[in-house]
């Protein structure tokens, strides 16, 4: 889906679903954050504008509020000028092949997995929980990663000790439950809900501590919800892709997710508003205008 853009000084490496990795010649990585969009496992054909910026200043914004709980890869916003204000130099991690999920709220396929048994992630849950309730505590509820076009599957605890070690996953589990509660809380002070996120964690050659990587705390990785409108048992507004989601599932794009055929083009109704929630999600959490 991306067409990786000549910079110089850097070698383009890898194309996500939304990022371009470019490394220079001091083995550090430019990270740049496109305005592509993805939806059930599809990169979409449509661009949301202005989706790159916000996702990397809103994540330096993060990584900011968060340096004195977890080390980060940030090394300079001093980027070059063809991807100003949508690109960072990071250093260069070996990343762990586990998507750290924490849910703070029951919702998604976290709910999916307690209507079978009462348990998510291994983590046993009370009875009787709904769409949106708060849970007694945030849970750690990791996930595999996939290549593009695959799922990632969730796993519980044991399955991530095997696949990392119990030395980093406890590490993990940690940090990553520490930073959900800080952010929830920086969250809550400006009115919103971080219903849950994910994060992912690499270790540079030669050392073992984890260091936060990738983009963290942005509509991308993250479920917020506005924190006046939360109401249990139903599926709440929030500031993230789902509008897209909804749209996608709708009779009116005429696509069926369990198909093997592409996504069509996004309205630009569709994408109207889909900017219109990442933004807000960035001036609601940082206080700046974009």
């Amino acid at each position: 889906m991306s067409t990786a853009l000549e910079i110089p000084g850097f070698k383009h490496i890898y194309s996500g679903k939304v990022r371009d990795l470019y490394e220079n010649q001091n083995q550090e990585l430019l990270v740049v954050a496109s305005d592509r969009i993805s939806a059930f496992d599809w990169v979409l054909p449509t661009l949301i504008p202005d989706k790159g910026k916000i996702l990397t200043k809103l994540s330096l914004w993060w990584f900011e509020q968060l340096s004195e709980i977890v080390d980060n890869h940030i090394i300079s916003t001093s980027v070059p000028e063809i991807v100003k204000d949508r690109a960072m130099i990071v250093k260069k991690l070996k990343m762990l092949p586990i998507e750290a999920v924490v849910r703070g709220y029951l919702t998604g396929s976290g709910l999916i997995e307690y209507k079978e048994n009462q348990i998510v992630g291994g983590n046993s849950l009370p009875a009787g929980l709904k769409e949106a309730d708060k849970l007694p505590s945030a849970i750690f509820t990791p996930a595999t990663k996939a290549e593009i076009g695959l799922h990632d599957e969730n796993i519980d605890y044991e399955k991530c000790v095997s696949i990392i070690g119990s030395a980093d996953a406890q590490t993990l589990k940690d940090k990553s439950i520490d930073i959900y509660t800080k952010a929830s809380q920086i969250a809550e002070k400006r009115g919103i809900i971080l219903a849950d996120t994910k994060f992912e964690f690499g270790k540079q050659s030669g050392s073992e501590e984890l260091i936060l990587g990738d983009e963290v705390l942005t509509p991308d990785s993250s479920r917020f919800w506005p924190q006046d409108k939360w109401q249990p048992g139903i599926i709440q507004n929030s500031f993230d892709k789902q509008y897209v989601r909804d749209w996608l599932t709708s009779q009116a794009s005429g696509w069926n997710k369990n198909s093997e055929s592409a996504p069509p083009e996004l309205p630009s109704e569709v994408v109207a508003k889909t900017r219109q929630r990442y933004v807000e999600a960035y001036e609601k959490i940082t206080g700046d205008k974009l």
